[in-house]
């Protein structure tokens, strides 16, 4: 029988190649590319074992035991879908600094803390000492009999640890830092971070205990270590936040329980993190009126509808060159919509600088936010001011024709709620609320030379 030679992973993809490459050939990554122990041949048969559990009719598998549990933290409860599955196993990303273990160190204390609480939590952390977890714990008011706290990194005494206190919930802070004394690589590599993810994952169905894994993210924006491991845990959750803002969002990218495009809203105060049932008024709040270069667009984050304001500044310059600042938009897509503008509408903006922006730290990247991008972009260029009662929504096509966009009614009424009287929208918007007054709008050309004859 012939040997087999050494294969290859990338340890970002986790694509598996027959020899080495500098640069992976599926993900385009350089310097990832590391020898793993070769594939042992498939078995030519395979014999068949005992079931430990006999088969059932599927009406008759009881379903309690993998009812979700509320978290005490409804912000995150609605991510999750309604709370933590027993036996779930949870990856919290995001980057370093933003506010994961100050979220989680909430989570485990309103898990104990309240009255039908279904048990102890149990917190490792393989990054600070004990110590330093205790007196952020105290900062925050985080400190309960019922909280476990230890600083370990090694994955065989954390299991003894699990054994011991006999958890409801189990937070590991972070997957990068543990090690298995069984595979022999460094802790935070590629081998290492599939080996314990993949041990958490087994403990969590074995006993059904909820886990959450704390996951580091990479200045490119995925999970550090292989992407492989959002295909091993249950429900991949994404911590965001600009330094420069007290905003926190955690968006839901992957849930076996639930809709995984919800959103909760945080914001980081001096004593934790608490959650805001009302984002739209943050993203809303200190908003200059009469001032042109400014437009207000509907977004929808699953299920719930945000208010945002979009900015643009334009001024004329001498450079060959004119500058495109982007802050909070997609610059491809901000990039479509001015080369709308100048092509469609006939709107000169070649020689001018573009500042385009959204306020209070919101990301807007939803087809949705166009329409307001453009007219924003149109009231700098014409320095008219848009009425401070109208919210704008809609896609704009290559074409400069205006699209139709989903739940429109939703987002009307949202708007209405918070005291908006008009509205600019796509054709075939569908049912819309009898408390705003709505405007159809098919192309952008008119919408701009509307605009520019007031």
């Amino acid at each position: 029988m012939k040997k087999s030679g050494p294969a290859y992973r990338c340890g970002e993809c986790g694509a598996v190649v027959a020899k080495w490459f500098g640069r992976c050939p599926e993900c385009q990554a350089w310097g990832t590319i590391e020898e793993v122990a070769a594939a042992k041949p498939a078995l030519a048969k395979v014999v068949a074992g005992a079931p430990a559990a006999p088969a059932r009719p599927i009406a008759e598998v009881d379903v309690e035991s993998a009812r979700a549990q509320r978290t005490g933290v409804p912000e995150l409860d609605r991510v999750l879908g309604g709370g933590l599955v027993p036996g779930a196993v949870v990856l919290l990303a995001g980057e370093p600094g933003v506010g994961k273990s100050t979220l989680l160190l909430e989570v485990a204390h309103q898990w104990v803390a309240r009255e039908d609480s279904p048990g102890r939590a149990l917190y490792i952390t393989g990054e600070e000492s004990a110590g330093q977890v205790r007196l952020r714990a105290e900062r925050t008011g985080n400190v309960h009999q019922e909280m476990f706290l230890a600083a370990e990194s090694d994955l065989a005494t954390v299991i003894g640890h699990v054994d011991a206190v006999k958890p409801a919930m189990l937070v590991i802070d972070s997957v990068q830092t543990m090690s298995s004394p069984a595979v022999d690589s460094s802790a935070g590599g590629v081998t290492q971070v599939r080996a314990v993810t993949a041990a958490l994952v087994a403990l969590a169905k074995e006993r059904s205990l909820p886990v959450i894994l704390v996951g580091h993210v990479t200045k490119e924006g995925s999970v550090a270590g292989p992407r492989v491991l959002e295909h091993l845990v249950d429900v991949v959750l994404q911590f965001e936040g600009d330094k420069y803002s007290s905003l926190r969002l955690v968006r839901g990218v992957k849930n076996r329980f639930g809709a995984a495009d919800e959103v909760g809203c945080f914001e980081m105060v001096e004593d934790g993190i608490v959650g805001v049932p009302d984002p739209s008024g943050i993203f809303m709040s200190n908003r200059v009126e009469g001032v042109a270069g400014t437009a207000v667009t509907v977004i929808m984050e699953g299920k719930r509808a945000l208010l945002g304001e979009v900015q643009a500044l334009v001024a004329a310059t001498d450079a060959p060159m004119p500058r495109r600042a982007v802050n909070g938009l997609e610059s491809s897509r901000v990039a479509k919509v001015l080369a709308v503008l100048e092509r469609r509408a006939s709107l000169p903006l070649g020689k001018s600088d573009v500042f385009t922006a959204t306020v209070g730290g919101m990301r807007i990247i939803e087809p949705a936010g166009d329409l307001a991008l453009a007219m924003a972009v149109a009231s700098a260029k014409l320095d008219i001011p848009l009425p401070n009662d109208m919210v704008i929504i809609g896609e704009v096509g290559l074409a400069g024709e205006v699209r139709r966009v989903g739940s429109v009614g939703r987002r009307l009424a949202e708007a209405a709620r918070l005291g908006f009287k008009r509205a600019l929208i796509p054709p075939d918007s569908g049912r819309l609320p009898a408390e705003i007054k709505a405007t159809v709008v098919p192309d952008l050309r008119m919408l701009v030379d509307t605009l520019s004859k007031k």
